[in-house]
C-alpha cells in the first residue's frame, strides 16, 4: 500500500494546501492530505491541455509531482494501487505495515478509494499525456518527463565514460609514488584506492567519517600531478567541488590541513615537490564551477558545447547531488578528465530529487565493481562510542544503538524528553555557547566567534514545532537576551546583532554566497559586518535571504562538522524519522553527541530507511 503519510484535517478553507477548485479523485486525495494543491494543480492543467478526463490518470500525474517534490525521480503506481503487494519499493518513508494513510490523533483514518493497481500504468502510458511526452512509463514506472530525459543522461554519460580508454601513466612511477605517499599496511586500503582511481577516468569513492577519503584524495592528486609534469611537462589542472558552500570550505580547509601536516600527522607522506605541484588548490560550490547562466536554475555555463577546462574534477559530498545537479556536472566534464565522486551512500539523500550517489554504488558496484573504491578501515581516534554508535545504526540494529548511547562512555547519551535535569543542562549549555559566540562577536574577533560556533550544532528534523528549528533558535535568542543584560537583551531582540550565527538559504552569485553558507554577525565599531566561513565579510545590510542558526535541520548540516552534535528526535510518527537521518546527524560530531528523544524513537529511526523511488541504479546494471 502507499507510504506513511501525515493528513491533515482540512477544517480551514484557506489552507494553501488546499485545491479547493478540484473535483473526483484529486479532491478526495487532496483532502485526505496525499496530494497538495500543487501536486493537483499540476495534474489538472496538464491534463486539461491534452484533453485527458481518465481521473485515475489524472490521479497518476498528481502523484508523480508529489513524488519529485519528495525527493523521488518517479513513481511506482503499484505501490499504491488497490491490491498493491506490501513489499512494493515506495518512493517514501515505509515503516513496517504502514497504514495507506497515517492519522495524526493515532486512530485508523478511513480507507482511500485507490485505483487497482493491476494496468493503471498502463492506462497512463496509453494516455494523451504519454504521447505528448508529459510523462513516460518505463522499467514499471512513471515520470515526468524532464526526470526520464536526466535519468536516461546520467546512466549514458556514465557508460560512456566506463567504456573510454584508460588514462596513459607511467606504471613504475606510480606505483613507487604510491608506495612512498601511502607506505606500510596501515596505509593499504587508501593506496590501493589511489591507484585504482588513478587509472581510471570515472571512479566513485565511498567511505564513512574517519576512513580516511580525505587523505586518499589528497595523496591520489600528488600521484596525478606528478605524472602530469613526469608525462606532459606541466600542471595539473584540477577541480575541488562540493554541493554547498559549507561543504566546499571544509574540503577546501582539509585538503590544506592534508597539504600542511607533517608525515607524522597521520597524512599522506608529501615531499616539497608534492606540495609545490598542490600549491593553491581552491574548492567552490558546484553551482559556481559550472558557472551561473543568467536566467536558469538548472542550466549553466559549462556545458557538452563549453566543457570544463580541469583534467581531474573532485567532487566531495556526492550525497547531496540531486538529479539534475548530475546531469550538468556529467556533460560538463571533459571525456579525457578523471571524475572522482566522493560521499558516504548512507547519508542523507539530495534534498532535491534523486539518490544518485547511492545509485551509482548499487548500479556500478554490479556492472563494473572497479569503478567504486570503498574505504572500510576506521582512521579516527577521538571517538570509539560515535564510531561504535554510527555503525549500530548503519547495521539497523536498534537495541545495539541504545546500549552504545547507554554506555557512550561520556561520548554519547540519550536523554529523555521528560527529563527535565537534562533539558536544563542542554539549554544551560546552549546559553553559555551562545554567550561565548556573542563575546567574541562583540569584541571583533572574527576568526574566534567562527570557530566557537562551529564546536556545538543544535540538529533538528524538522523546522517548525516544539522540537523544530524555528522553535529552539527562539529560545536560545529568549535565554541570551536574559543572560546579556537588559540593552544587550534588547539587541538579541533585533534582526541583527553581534554574535547571531546565520546560515545562507539561497545562493547570491552577485555576492559569491551560496545556499548552505554559515557565519556569524561581528561587531565592526557601530557597524556589523557577517564574516562568512571561508573568510569573506559583507555589510549585514547587503545580505538577503539568512536565517539564524543557534539551530538547524539535519539536511542543512550535511558537509558540515562540530567538536559536539546535538540531535532533537521527533516524535515516532515523523515521517522525517529514518534512519539516514539518525546516522547523518551523528556522523556530523567529533567528540560527543546527545541524543535528545525516546527509545521508542531511537527504534523507529533506526528501523526506517529512507526511500527514494529512481530508476538509475537499474539503468547501471545494464
Amino acid at each position: 500500500m502507499s507510504p506513511a503519510i501525515k493528513r491533515w484535517t482540512g477544517d480551514d478553507p484557506h489552507d494553501a494546501r488546499l485545491a479547493l477548485g478540484a473535483t473526483g479523485l484529486l479532491r478526495t486525495f487532496n483532502d485526505a492530505g496525499v496530494l497538495t494543491a500543487a501536486d493537483v494543480h499540476v495534474a489538472r492543467r496538464t491534463a486539461d491541455v491534452v484533453g485527458e478526463d481518465d481521473e485515475t490518470v489524472r490521479l497518476a500525474v498528481a502523484l508523480a509531482v508529489r513524488a519529485v517534490r519528495q525527493g523521488s525521480v518517479c513513481v511506482d503506481l503499484g505501490s499504491f494501487g488497490a491490491g498493491a503487494s506490501d513489499a512494493a519499493a515506495t518512493p517514501a518513508v515505509v515503516p513496517a505495515a504502514a497504514p495507506a494513510v497515517q492519522g495524526g490523533s493515532g486512530t485508523e483514518p478511513d480507507p482511500l478509494p485507490w485505483p487497482v493497481a493491476e494496468g493503471w500504468l498502463e492506462r497512463v502510458a496509453a494516455s494523451p499525456l504519454a504521447a505528448r511526452s508529459v510523462v513516460r512509463a518505463d522499467l514499471g514506472l512513471l515520470y515526468l518527463d524532464r526526470y526520464w530525459r536526466e535519468e536516461q543522461q546520467v546512466r549514458d554519460d556514465v557508460v560512456t565514460r566506463l567504456a573510454l580508454p584508460a588514462p596513459d601513466v607511467d606504471e613504475l612511477l606510480l606505483e613507487q609514488s604510491a608506495a612512498r605517499l601511502f607506505p606500510g599496511d596501515a596505509y593499504a586500503e587508501q593506496r590501493a584506492a589511489a591507484l585504482s582511481i588513478a587509472r581510471r577516468r570515472t571512479t566513485v569513492l565511498t567511505g564513512g567519517p574517519g576512513r580516511g577519503k580525505t587523505t586518499t584524495v589528497t595523496g591520489l592528486l600528488a600521484l596525478l600531478a606528478e605524472q602530469a609534469e613526469h608525462t606532459a611537462g606541466r600542471r595539473l589542472r584540477i577541480a575541488l567541488a562540493a554541493p554547498t558552500g559549507k561543504a566546499a570550505a571544509r574540503l577546501q580547509q582539509a585538503v590544506a590541513d592534508a597539504l600542511g601536516a607533517p608525515p607524522e600527522a597521520g597524512g599522506p607522506e608529501l615531499t616539497g615537490d608534492d606540495r609545490r605541484r598542490l600549491t593553491g588548490l581552491r574548492a567552490g560550490t558546484l553551482h559556481r564551477l559550472l558557472g551561473r547562466r543568467p536566467g536558469s536554475s538548472t542550466r549553466f555555463r559549462h556545458d557538452r558545447s563549453n566543457r570544463l577546462p580541469h583534467d581531474v574534477v573532485v567532487v566531495d559530498e556526492t550525497s547531496m547531488v540531486s538529479l539534475t545537479l548530475m546531469a550538468r556536472l556529467l556533460e560538463a566534464v571533459r571525456p579525457d578528465a578523471r571524475l572522482v565522486l566522493v560521499g558516504d551512500p548512507d547519508q542523507l539523500a539530495s534534498v532535491e530529487a534523486g539518490a544518485v550517489l547511492a545509485d551509482l554504488v548499487t548500479g556500478l558496484g554490479e556492472r563494473d565493481a572497479d569503478a567504486v573504491a570503498a574505504l572500510v578501515t576506521d582512521h579516527r581516534s577521538e571517538s570509539t562510542a560515535i564510531t561504535r554508535l554510527a555503525a549500530a545504526i548503519q547495521g539497523g540494529d536498534p537495541e545495539a544503538v541504545l546500549a552504545v548511547l547507554a554506555e557512550g562512555e561520556g561520548a554519547v547519551e540519550l536523554v529523555h524528553p521528560d527529563d527535565a535535569a537534562g533539558l536544563g543542562l542542554l539549554q544551560d549549555e546552549l546559553t553559555r555557547h551562545a554567550l561565548d559566540v556573542r563575546g567574541l562577536a562583540l569584541a571583533g574577533d572574527a576568526a574566534g566567534a567562527l570557530a566557537a560556533a562551529g564546536r556545538h550544532r543544535l540538529l533538528c528534523a524538522h523546522r517548525e514545532g516544539p522540537w523544530g528549528v524555528e522553535h529552539w533558535n527562539q529560545q536560545v535568542e529568549r535565554r541570551l537576551g536574559e543572560a546579556s543584560g537588559a540593552s544587550l537583551g534588547a539587541a538579541v531582540g533585533a534582526r541583527w546583532y553581534p554574535g547571531r550565527p546565520v546560515l545562507i538559504t539561497a545562493n547570491d552569485y552577485g555576492l559569491g554566497l551560496f545556499n548552505g553558507d554559515t557565519g556569524v554577525v561581528v561587531a565592526d565599531g557601530e557597524n556589523l559586518r557577517a564574516h562568512i566561513d571561508g573568510g569573506a565579510s559583507f555589510a549585514v545590510s547587503r545580505l538577503g535571504d539568512v536565517d539564524t542558526l543557534h539551530a538547524m535541520t539535519v539536511h542543512k548540516s550535511q558537509g558540515s562538522q562540530a567538536d559536539a552534535v546535538t540531535l532533537l528526535l521527533p516524535d515516532v510518527t515523523s515521517p522525517l524519522l529514518t534512519r539516514e537521518l539518525f546516522y547523518t546527524a551523528v556522523t556530523r560530531a567529533r567528540r560527543r553527541v546527545r541524543v535528545v528523544g525516546t527509545p521508542e524513537a531511537v527504534r523507529a529511526a533506526v528501523g526506517r530507511r529512507a526511500r527514494r523511488a529512481t530508476g538509475l541504479a537499474a539503468r547501471l546494471r545494464g
